[in-house]
């Protein structure tokens, strides 16, 4: 009979193979031009999608669940930007099952990796949706890279132009709220829509299966 393991977000966390693959996406997309998807990337979206389920009052293994799907979620940039969710659950699955994680978490975990990518995802389960929220949240300056050209890439312009993102999750009130300050000196908020109109439908969606009603709101004005 299988033997397995009950693993921690800090066993994952500390494991050189998968943060070695975390580092390895990231220096690909460095290569092609894309914002910072490495180990800061991974820890924020960690954290805040275990955030995101705590406040939920979601058990504690499943919180713990979507801290270990937001640290390996961008781990199939190494094989190609295209397509890397689904890459990145192949691998999560091969990593985890060698690390001898149970099946029903190793499949929780995979799923939400395969369903981050808004091209193709959908929020199948509260791992998925937390780990949505978490990783579209993600919109800082300290993302672009130091060669970037502002005036000519409008992902980098929109990441550099927001100084300020807050994921506000109200139980009581069942809102999920994404609050976002713009310098519209360095890009106008229309901006913002142009590039991230799709994930913000997403997120709406992930807020909806965890019951919640999903709100943005830019520079003090409500948009969704």
């Amino acid at each position: 009979m299988a033997q397995y393991r009950s693993l921690s977000p800090e066993d994952i966390f500390a494991d050189p193979e998968i943060r070695c693959y975390i580092e390895s996406g990231n220096a690909c997309l460095g290569a092609i031009g894309i914002t910072e998807h490495g180990p800061a990337h991974a820890k924020r979206s960690s954290h805040y999608a275990r955030q995101i389920l705590e406040a939920l009052g979601y058990p504690q293994r499943t919180c713990e669940l979507a801290a270990i799907a937001g640290y390996m979620h961008d781990i199939g940039n190494t094989v190609n930007r295209a397509d890397h969710a689904h890459s990145g659950a192949l691998m999560a699955f091969t990593l985890l099952n060698k690390l001898q994680m149970p099946p029903e978490e190793v499949a929780a975990i995979c799923s939400a990796i395969g369903h981050h990518d808004e091209k193709t995802a959908y929020p199948v389960n509260p791992v998925a949706a937390a780990l949505i929220l978490s990783d579209k949240s993600d919109v800082r300056r300290t993302r672009v890279r130091k060669d970037a050209v502002l005036e000519t890439d409008i992902h980098d312009r929109v990441n550099y132009a927001v100084v300020g993102m807050q994921v506000d999750i109200r139980p009581e009130s069942k809102a999920c709220i994404f609050n976002i300050t713009i310098d519209t000196d360095i890009c106008p908020v229309m901006e913002y829509f142009e590039i991230f109109l799709d994930r913000m439908v997403l997120c709406r969606k992930a807020a909806q299966t965890l019951g919640l009603q999903f709100e943005l709101i830019i520079n003090n004005t409500r948009l969704l």
